[in-house]
């Protein structure tokens, strides 16, 4: 088995505290022994967020897959690789998928049918992946187009979002006809190890992570990046909901439950030490993002579209809009629930909000 472990650190320190037991990722094709009986490796991404951890656990006589990459010809090249190298004369056990962002569960479908592999993931990541597979032309329906309306976004930029925007969302495979739930506070056996399931949400609903105690190793999928904050968007399909506070809530138990001194394991970035200080510094960031469109809105009522440039000064493609406007309500919904904003009258009719 050809498996990098010549590029550890003694302690590799970022510039944000924490600490990463190795410096570089995984270069295309190779995996890293990055805890033992676990691999790390990577698989491309066509966004400016250019990768997907993947990690592979000992499981027994093969390895069990923690997620599956998005639904493209490089990431399905990247798999081959890794299948004719690290991964060569072990078969694969199963599949576990974190959550239903393409970018882990687009080749879920592929996998599973290529290797005979059953799928392991929430409810709700199945379902919601089955529902999009099943009717993808649901993304330019009339309830996005209205949503983006009604929060001030113009025509233009209201047809971006719903065509290009929503495009990564199709990049998937078919998911197979049945799969293993996994369900919070169950344990989940694999090789030697008997990790606790976790749920977290705001970035995923029912996103699931995996905690082995004993040896202070933790499964984050997105909930924990070390260097960007993972998005927190407002779907459409539940536009007055709170996934802001959902996952300040989630970072909350991560934060009184897990061990400080636990390898995070990400889906993005590179594995490190220092949970704690890292959540710290992730609702640090979002008082920030708050007390920022508080500030805004002192001067009078604004449209959500009016605040965009508040929290997102750079210029934005199609793509990286629709993560960015969601997010920002996502924000403005947790003001409103919290009572430092209230609804202004509306002009027309786009929805304003205004301080309290």
């Amino acid at each position: 088995m050809s498996v990098a472990t010549g590029r550890k650190s003694e302690t590799a320190r970022g510039s944000s505290g924490l600490t990463h037991p190795y410096a570089a990722p995984p270069s295309p094709g190779e995996a890293i022994e990055i805890a033992s009986g676990v691999l790390w490796a990577r698989l491309p991404l066509p966004f400016r967020l250019d990768h997907i951890n993947l990690y592979f656990l000992d499981d027994g006589d093969g390895w069990a897959v923690i997620d599956a990459g998005i639904a493209s010809q490089p990431a399905r090249d990247a798999w081959d690789a890794l299948l004719a190298g690290p991964l060569s004369g072990r078969r694969l056990t199963r599949l576990v998928v974190t959550h239903a962002h393409p970018d882990h569960i687009g080749l879920a479908g592929w996998l599973t049918e290529r290797f005979g592999v059953p799928l392991l993931a929430s409810q709700t990541a199945y379902l919601d992946c089955l529902s999009l597979s099943l009717d993808p032309g649901r993304l330019e329906a009339k309830v996005y187009t209205d949503f983006y309306r009604r929060n001030g976004l113009d025509d233009e930029t209201n047809k971006l979002l719903s065509t290009l925007g929503h495009g990564y969302l199709k990049m998937i495979t078919p998911l197979p006809s049945t799969f293993q739930r996994l369900v919070a506070g169950e344990r989940l056996r694999i090789g030697g190890r008997d990790f606790a399931v976790l749920s977290g949400d705001g970035h995923a609903p029912e996103q699931i992570m995996l905690y082995d105690g004993p040896s202070r190793l933790l499964l984050v999928a997105d909930q924990v990046l070390a260097k960007i904050s993972p998005n927190v968007s407002v779907s459409p399909v539940d536009p007055n909901g709170d996934p802001l506070g959902l996952y300040l809530r989630s970072l909350a138990a991560l934060s009184r439950d897990i061990a400080d001194d636990a390898l995070v394991l990400p889906g993005h970035g590179l594995p490190f030490f220092g949970l704690k200080e890292r959540i710290d510094q992730l609702i640090a960031h979002h008082d920030a993002r708050c007390r920022a469109l508080l500030d805004a809105c002192r001067a009078g009522p604004r449209a959500p579209a009016e605040l965009l440039g508040v929290i997102f000064s750079r210029d934005l493609d199609p793509h990286q809009m629709g993560f960015a406007f969601n997010e920002l309500l996502a924000h403005l919904n947790f003001m409103l629930r919290e009572g430092t904003l209230k609804f202004a009258p509306p002009l027309g009719k786009a929805t304003r909000v205004a301080a309290m």
